[in-house]
This record gives C-alpha cells, structure tokens and sequence, in this order.
C-alpha cells in the first residue's frame, strides 16, 4: 500500500494510460511526415482550354472587334417576357429577336395552364418516361400535336435540337442516304453525322438537283431520307411541298420537314406547310417541330404514323434515356395550342406584319433575299463586320435585331435577322425599317471598312 493509501496496481495503471496517450501523440506528430513521405508525385496541372487554337482564334476575333469599338451584340440580358418590346439594363425596346411569333409567351391562359401543371405534378417528370417519368399530361400534349399536323401519333422529346440529332441518328444508318437542303438545320447535319449514312447536300430550294441526286444515286441505298424545312431560319423562305411529295413518292423515299419555324406562321390556321398547300399531311413520313417557338414552351416533337412514334418511343436514345418533358412546359404548349386554334386572327396578323415588313423593306432598297415576308425576314448587309456594327446601331436606336454572321453563313451574305410577331405594331414595323435603310446608308458613306456594304445597301436585282 502507497502512502496515500492507493494500491500500486493503481500507479501502475496510470502510467500505462500516460505511456499510451504519449504514444498515441507521437503516432500522430510522425502521420504528416509519413503521409508526405507515401503521397503519389504530383499529377499535371487540370488542361489549359484557353491553349485550344480555337479558342484562341476566338479570343483574336474578340480582341479585334474590340480595336474598332465594336461591341458584343450576343448575350445581353433581357428582364422579362420576350414578345414585341423587351427590357435591356431598364430601357425598353422594340424587339425584332423573338420567336414569340403568336405573342402566346406570357399569356394569361398559357401562364395559368404551367402554373397547374407545376401544382399536380411539380416542376419536373423526375425520371425518364420510360422508367416512371410517364405523366397524362405528356400523351395529352402528343395528341394535340398530331391533331394539329392531321396525322396519328406525335412524340416529345425535351430538345428541338435533340429531336433531329437522335431521331436521323437512329433511324438512318451505314448504306442508307440522307438528301438535305444546303440550308437545313444544324441539328439535322448533325443527326446525319451521327447515323454513319452518306449526306448529300443539294442547293438551297432546288428540287431539279435533288431530283439529279435521286436519279443517279437511289439504287445505290438502302433507305433514302430527304430533310428540308417548313421556313428557313436563315432565309426566311419555305420549300415547294407538292414537288418534294412527288420526288420522294417516285423514287420511294422517306420526308422529314423540319416545321421550328412554321407552325403558327403558315396556313391559314396556322398549321403549316400541309395546310399552306392544303396536301394531305400523312402523305409525309416524318412531321418534326419545335415547343419553343409558337408554342412557347421547350422541347421538341415528330408527328407521324403510330407505328413511327411506337417505334421511336421505345427505342430512340434521346427519348428513352432522356427525361421525360418538365409538366410545366408541357402544359404550356397545350394551352398555347388551344388559343391558336381558337383565335385564328393571330396568324392573319402575323402574315399582314411580314408583308408589311417585306415590302417596307423592298421600297427602301434592302436586301432581303428570297423571304417569302413572314415570320423571318433577313436584311442582307454583306460582311460580318458589317452585320454586327449595324446591330449596334440599331440598338443605339432602341431596336433590337441581331446579327447572323460567318459560319453560321456565308461571310459574303451575313445580315441582321428581323423576326415578325402578330403583337408588332406597323409603327414598330416602319420604324425597324426606316432606321435600317438610314443607318446602312449612313454606314456606306462613311465608308464603315467593308468593300460589299455599298452594294448591299441595295435590293439585288
């Protein structure tokens, strides 16, 4: 017994709990050298992407843009419903960049439809329709479509873009042919892409060299695809319907018309090529479109035969392992649906706002190219440079219309894009046109620093 009365098995324990705790220390102060002395070498530095030649190509275009004061004409940000006027750092002004062709984005009823969407099925199909993102809303949504082409059965998708990719993609495949109008879609160029078949370009709007193609290449194919849109998004144009169902019946080929940009535009009722040349829709095979237009929505659509839209929804990727369209969008295009159909007059007034566009425009000299005056017309400036500094100028006049420059065309025909709407007023319509011709002049007699702008200023004969 110790003096203080404790055992020595005690003192005994207390050195073996110090001994530990010591140990336990030195165990840890020797960790970081340890780990220091096992850590791998290390690894290069994440990649440089500002190394990439084209980003630095990029970052020269920005850099000479820059030189001559030109500003960036692309992302600014807009508060706000896209429609006929738009709201840029708090001003307001008349809005020529808008797909909003109907003016049904921000409508009472087309608000409310989202709104009850969101409330029955939340913001989000949460899964892939095939695994548990099915919802009554998204079938609804497939059979307004298909009524509105006149065919049995449509298919959404959550992309416009996505639509063609995976739909070309899938369908078409090596030792079959995809014939595309030299202006289609970048969407369709790269669902061709996709699928291995060979892609033959024939020139923008000539049927007489796709009937060339035909002719010399048809045997040679398994399956024979012919692409071409409703309304060209660059020219503003649409193709002979009549002609094409003819070519592709003759040498038995498939159709497939990318409709983005005429649904709500063209026929009398707004329901597009077919209608405009009132031919039976189901006589072509393949009917695609776009939500985010018209229908003021997002995704994108292929009305077709039942069996096609069978077929695409259990096998095409970017449907089966896609998630299923958000309910809020979907309920959105249903309703915008419901008021085209119900109040024709917004299609009337589109097509008397393009005409009265298109032949302001003509009158005053500009190039507007082969636009047929609807919902896109173009006004061709020349060169790139051109193109975007005539932007600037419009914006300094409180217009917003922008440029479509090199590659996304030509260089020698790039332009400033107007999109017509039923809600433009004529003063708005005159006034884009007036500033327009003003401005171009003004920049030919100062002489900007590009050969073709004094040309272009007017019409081509």
């Amino acid at each position: 017994m110790s003096k203080d009365g404790t055992s020595g098995s005690s003192d005994a324990r207390k050195q073996l709990v110090a001994n530990l705790r010591a140990g336990h220390k030195a165990a840890r102060d020797r960790q970081p050298a340890r780990a220091a002395r096992q850590a791998p070498p290390p690894g290069p530095a994440a990649f440089d992407f500002s190394s990439l030649p084209q980003f630095r190509q990029l970052r020269m275009h920005r850099a000479a843009a820059e030189m001559i004061g030109l500003d960036n004409p692309f992302f600014r940000a807009h508060a706000g419903v896209a429609g006929a006027t738009t709201v840029i750092d708090g001003e307001t002004y008349d809005n020529f960049a808008s797909y909003n062709y109907l003016g049904l984005n921000g409508h009472p009823q087309v608000n409310a439809a989202a709104a009850r969407a969101i409330e029955t099925y939340g913001t989000s199909a949460s899964a892939s329709r095939v695994v548990a993102g099915e919802r009554p809303i998204h079938r609804e949504l497939e059979q307004c479509l298909a009524r509105i082409h006149g065919v049995e059965d449509a298919v959404v998708m959550v992309s416009g873009h996505a639509t063609n990719v995976t739909v070309i993609g899938h369908l078409m495949k090596s030792g079959d042919l995809i014939l595309t109008d030299s202006l289609v879609h970048n969407s369709v160029t790269e669902g061709a892409r996709l699928s291995a078949a060979t892609r033959m370009n024939f020139p923008h709007g000539d049927l007489h060299a796709l009937e060339e193609l035909l002719a010399q290449n048809r045997h040679k194919y398994d399956h024979v695809l012919i692409v071409v849109e409703g309304i060209y998004s660059m020219d503003g144009d649409f193709p002979d319907l009549p002609h094409l169902i003819r070519l592709k019946q003759n040498f038995d080929c498939w159709l497939l018309v990318d409709e983005a940009h005429s649904v709500g535009v063209l026929g009398e009722t707004g329901r597009g090529l077919a209608e405009h040349f009132n031919v039976d829709p189901t006589s072509v095979e393949m009917w695609m479109g776009t939500l985010s237009k018209t229908f003021s929505a997002c995704g994108g659509y292929i009305a077709g035969s039942r069996a096609l839209c069978d077929y695409l929804r259990a096998t095409a990727p970017g449907f089966v392992f896609s998630v299923g369209l958000s309910p809020a969008l979907a309920g959105a295009a249903i309703a915008s649906a419901d008021v085209m159909a119900r109040e024709p007059e917004r299609v009337r007034r589109l097509a008397e706002n393009g005409r009265r566009f298109i032949e302001r425009a003509r009158n005053a000299g500009l190039n507007t190219g082969p636009s047929a005056g609807l919902s896109v017309i173009p006004v061709i400036v020349g060169d790139s440079i051109g193109a975007a500094t005539l932007s600037n100028r419009l914006l300094a006049r409180r217009i917003n219309a922008l440029p479509i420059v090199f590659p996304a065309v030509a260089e020698k025909s790039a332009r400033i894009r107007f999109f017509i709407t039923s809600e433009h007023s004529g003063e708005q319509i005159d006034r884009a046109v007036d500033a327009t011709a003003e401005e171009l002049a003004a920049m030919a007699r100062e002489n900007v620093g590009f050969s073709s702008l004094v040309k272009s200023v007017r019409q081509d004969s």
